[in-house]
């Protein structure tokens, strides 16, 4: 092994132990808690080292926004292809697990969409997996958007949805024990099957 390689790989490991360090400790104490001197101290390295990787929190915060939309299109890929047959059942799931991906992951869901990390959306330079996470829930929304109805728009109005249902429940201002009730009403609504 070249020791260019080695210093490559050590690299990409100390990227992955900030940004694994920033998730704990803002699922942990939130957000405001996550500092670069925290996050120094955190992975045993010099501030000036964690600025060699990241420019600051807020780019920081943006690689971990960019880890969960790839985490977010896995789950939405799984939901699709695990679900039963028929369009319905997919968006059904679909739904579930943008909900489910949301509530386990409060800390990534708010970087990824709560808070500025600067990322561009539906833009040329939009991070590829932000690109992946919409192309994963058109695929499915794409075959329930209706006659007429472009693909595109219909899933960024059922994700809007989705994102109201995730902060509402999420901040306590929607009963959670309606949470099934909310998905079906969305799915039968918006959904023409």
């Amino acid at each position: 092994m070249s020791t260019q390689t080695r210093r490559e790989r050590e690299r990409a490991e100390r990227e992955r132990a900030i940004v694994a360090a920033a998730r704990d400790l803002a699922l942990a104490e939130g957000w405001d808690a996550v500092t670069t001197r925290r996050l120094a101290a955190e992975i045993e390295y010099s501030q000036p080292v964690l600025y060699s990787h990241f420019k600051g929190k807020d780019a920081i915060m943006a690689a971990v926004a960019v880890e969960g939309f790839a985490e977010l299109a896995t789950a939405l890929a799984a939901a699709r292809t695990s679900a039963a047959d028929g369009a319905r059942a997919r968006v059904t799931a679909l739904a579930r697990a943008y909900l489910d991906f949301a509530a386990r992951n409060p800390a990534v869901y708010d970087a990824m969409f709560q808070l500025d990390s600067g990322l561009a959306f539906a833009q040329e330079e939009t991070p590829e997996p932000l690109k992946d996470a919409f192309a994963a829930l058109m695929e499915t929304l794409g075959e329930v958007a209706g006659d007429g109805v472009h693909p595109g728009l219909f899933t960024e109005v059922f994700w809007a949805a989705l994102h109201g249902l995730a902060t509402l429940t999420r901040t306590g201002r929607q009963p959670a024990e309606f949470a099934e009730r909310r998905v079906e009403l969305l799915v039968d609504r918006l959904a023409v099957v």
